[in-house]
């Protein structure tokens, strides 16, 4: 029996639903651990359903979860409703926080006999807790964006534009065991790195601070890390805020461990921070959730007050500082929570560095 099945019937079951719609993509790739892009799956208690068609058909029977009946019935309507109705199902749970208003109208239509309840971020909270096996396939994707950053460092050039950053990056990921990017790669420097998500600028490396924020995919699940280093020389401002935010991530580091409070975890960062001159230049959140979505839950942030780190969240350190108009740095380590720490999959080295100095 699949474990993440067996979590989402229990959270079916206490939220009341009999049967349960899968239409977002990556949640269905999460119970399924086999990627498509077409149909749906439907969750009953005691039975469960891939819903596709002949693209997927012959490969997902090979490497679909086996937990899962895959089938192709056309059309698919009549074939969903026998099951349903045949299984006394009264009410069926949707994806109201992926789905649109369009899709729902066009479901509740097909399925007009039945009672839908919307399950918001249920599924969201059922992949919080990462299994051992997907917490590998996290390492794996943390140490194929670790080695790009060794590559990085080795190739770099001065007159490179910070758009051919981004894409040595990612095709060095790529032909190293990525089989996709966890997001848009941020490669922004001098000025620009005081935007928290720039974007790469068809623009030689500019003098100062130079912020990568990038991941690797495998398998589905992301890294995330980001390093900031230094072309040319750094001044002492300059290593003043770089020591500030490197300071303030790892006081954030040692506070991740099981029971310890977001908001709080969040604000070990942040006051080291805000006890400096650069009080109110860290404006985003220390950090959010990862798995097969870049951004997941939980969050370290001043809004997650009385929400709390458990045994196999994974969740990102993230502290910045960013001066507007000048310049900005962020550190990020990737990080798996454990009872009495966490477990920190980022192996990139921290200290300060300068290039072509």
């Amino acid at each position: 029996m699949s474990i993440k099945l067996q979590k989402v019937r229990a959270a079916m079951k206490q939220a009341g639903m009999d049967a349960l719609f899968v239409t977002d993509e990556l949640n269905q790739r999460y119970l399924l651990e086999y990627p498509f892009t077409d149909g749906m799956l439907v969750i009953l208690q005691d039975e469960a359903y891939m819903v596709t068609d002949f693209r997927y058909f012959e490969e997902a029977e090979k490497k679909a979860n086996k937990a899962f009946s895959v089938v192709m019935p056309s059309p698919r309507a009549p074939f969903v409703q026998e099951v349903l109705s045949s299984h006394g199902v009264k009410t069926v749970g949707y994806e109201s926080a992926s789905m649109s208003c369009d899709a729902f109208a066009r479901l509740s239509e097909l399925y007009k006999e039945f009672s839908f309840l919307p399950c918001g971020a249920m599924l969201g909270k059922v992949r919080e807790i990462k299994t051992p096996e997907e917490l590998e396939k996290m390492a794996k994707a943390q140490s194929i964006t670790d080695a790009a950053f060794t590559h990085i460092l080795g190739m770099m050039q001065p007159s490179m534009t910070e758009i051919e950053v981004a894409l040595e990056l990612e095709f060095f990921m790529r032909r190293h065991g990525a089989d996709g990017l966890a997001f848009e790669t941020i490669a922004v420097s001098g000025d620009a790195s005081a935007l928290p998500h720039g974007k790469p600028r068809n623009l030689p490396l500019q003098k100062g601070f130079l912020t990568m924020d990038y991941g690797a995919s495998y398998d589905g699940y992301c890294s995330d890390m980001t390093r900031t280093v230094v072309i040319g020389k750094a001044d002492a401002n300059m290593k003043t805020l770089y020591a500030t935010v490197l300071e303030a991530q790892l006081a954030g580091i040692a506070a991740v461990k099981a029971g310890a409070e977001g908001y709080e975890v969040d604000k070990v960062a942040r006051d080291i921070i805000d006890s400096t001159a650069y009080r109110g230049c860290f404006g985003h959140s220390l950090g959010h959730g990862v798995g097969l979505f870049i951004h997941e839950s939980p969050r370290l942030a001043q809004s997650a007050k009385n929400i709390f780190l458990e045994v196999g969240h994974v969740v990102t350190v993230e502290p910045g500082i960013y001066v507007q108009g000048q310049y900005g740095c962020r550190i990020e380590d990737m990080v798996a929570v454990e009872e009495n720490g966490c477990r920190d999959f980022t192996a990139s080295p921290k200290e300060m560095i300068e290039l072509f100095a």
